[in-house]
């Protein structure tokens, strides 16, 4: 594509009448460029892109995009936000490869994983291409792709959705996060359904108050659209139980599908039974009463059930066909998956790591642990301190053993952490074993049959961030390493 037909997408308020030279990729890392490249300088955290403009042009870049004047030998284009050029820049170059894919997003604070790959396997059941987008990784078809971000940038995910089309994807279905949310990373992404799983506290060092929190995953709703398609209609998925939903159905002018347990909605689950190995409910929808037995464990559970099933039916699908999907799932990779050493106690690890995530599994384990309840639990390093007292006062509350360990304590001192945690329970009985390793062990050689051990806060991470190392460190295997030492003594 030429220079200037790719900067009339900004129209015509970028002055540029220079060279038009023909642009074979566009970029943001001066590594990756190449000879043909358009370069867009990025003001990040640490880095500011413009300082590698002119790395860029020795590389072979043929233009740059810049917030500023810089000396080049290359036409340089002046916009005033480079992060949002950037974002029409992507999708125009792609040939807006969203237009091409049932899109499917899914904000919220808890369940957005678990929720996403309930979804595609409920798309990819009824025979269609899926791909995912999301914490674990990227997927299409059935190759996957490692991810730095929930949610990649909007240079990454334009191109990646182009690679989805090529490959013949119908449907992609991709997490949200309130981060790309706020800095435009899904600008220009055009979303057919809009999924909210929950709210709340996570990420105030960043948000700083709950409500600019809300108001950045509502931004999702309030970007579907503002026209109606009667070919293609856009919905809004809101969880009829969270406060949340009421603004998020305010500013949207998308259809709204609710869903619940305990108010008033489109779907709702009614006689909840749990035990051990399951969950079954009778879903109550405009279809009828229907009898469902998922392999899937929790309240939460049924949350993420009923946010897949309402995303199945605003994109079409039968509802039966919906419910045999749903069934079939046995689980997602770190969501209260257990760990399984031929022990006489259970060993689950989950990914909860924010007050409510980790409440709603110690709840859920209370329900069938016969005995004791041990939980093993941290706070990542750098991140929001103020809920660090709250979870270790929630561990307190719903375990009869709680262990205060290292998360990913990153920059900070592993044992301050643990410090801040201790503020919020005063007189309370527990054990702080700073080393993760060691405080698994320590669980799993003192449990007893009929005990639950809870590992929280890292799920399906295969390692631990401490300073600017990344350590190998996974919790399943670490327990399953504790399990057979036990047994071997």
């Amino acid at each position: 594509m030429k220079l200037h037909q790719l900067l009339g997408y900004l129209h015509p308020f970028v002055d540029y009448k220079g060279e038009n030279p023909e642009i074979i990729s566009i970029e943001n890392d001066n590594r990756k460029v190449q000879k043909g490249s358009l370069f867009i300088c990025i003001k990040g955290y640490t880095v500011d892109g413009h300082d590698f403009a002119q790395s860029a042009v020795a590389n072979g870049a043929s233009a740059v995009l810049a917030e500023r004047d810089l000396n080049l030998n290359v036409p340089v284009i002046v916009v005033k936000n480079t992060i949002r050029a950037m974002a029409v820049l992507a999708d125009a170059f792609y040939g807006q490869p969203s237009h091409k894919i049932h899109m499917i997003g899914i904000t919220g604070t808890n369940g957005k994983t678990t929720t996403s790959h309930l979804i595609e396997k409920i798309f990819a059941d009824a025979g269609q291409k899926t791909g995912l987008i999301g914490t674990m990784y990227t997927k299409i078809g059935e190759r996957t792709f490692e991810v730095k971000n929930t949610t990649p940038e909007s240079l990454t995910l334009q191109k990646t959705l182009k690679q989805m089309v090529d490959a013949e994807v119908q449907t992609t279905v991709m997490e949200v996060s309130s981060h790309a949310l706020v800095h435009g990373r899904v600008h220009g992404t055009d979303y057919d359904v809009a999924v909210f799983t929950n709210l709340t506290q996570d990420h105030l060092d960043y948000h700083k108050t709950m409500e600019e929190y809300k108001k950045a995953k509502g931004l999702l709703f309030a970007q579907l659209g503002n026209a109606y398609s009667h070919k293609k209609p856009k919905f809004a998925v809101l969880n009829a139980d969270d406060p949340a939903s009421e603004e998020y159905a305010r500013i949207t002018s998308a259809h709204t599908l609710t869903y619940g347990i305990d108010n008033h909605a489109d779907l709702k689950a009614t006689n909840v039974h749990m035990t051990a190995s399951g969950t079954s409910f009778e879903l109550v929808s405009p279809f009828g009463v229907d009898k469902i037995n998922i392999q899937l464990i929790g309240k939460f559970s049924v949350y993420n059930v009923l946010a897949g099933i309402a995303a199945g039916l605003a994109s079409g699908l039968p509802l039966a066909g919906i419910i045999s999907s749903i069934e079939s799932v046995k689980g997602v990779s770190g969501r209260f998956e257990p760990v399984d050493g031929g022990q006489d106690f259970s060993v689950i690890v989950d990914y909860a790591h924010t007050p409510d995530s980790l409440e709603n599994v110690l709840k859920t384990v209370g329900q069938f642990a016969e005995k004791r309840v041990f939980v093993i639990v941290g706070c990542g390093g750098d991140r929001d301190r103020t809920k660090r007292p709250l979870m270790a006062k929630i561990a307190c509350e719903y375990a009869s053993n709680p262990i205060f360990t290292s998360d990913n304590p990153r920059s900070e001192d592993p044992g301050q952490i643990l410090i801040d945690m201790e503020e919020g329970v005063e007189g309370e009985s527990y054990i702080k074993i700073v080393d993760r390793e060691e405080a698994i062990h320590y669980a799993v050689n003192n449990a007893q049959t009929g005990d639950v051990i809870l590992i929280a806060g890292k799920g399906h991470e295969t390692y631990q961030q401490v300073g600017d190392q990344i350590l190998d460190f996974d919790d399943r295997e670490v327990a399953l390493k504790a399990i057979k030492q036990r047994k071997e003594k």
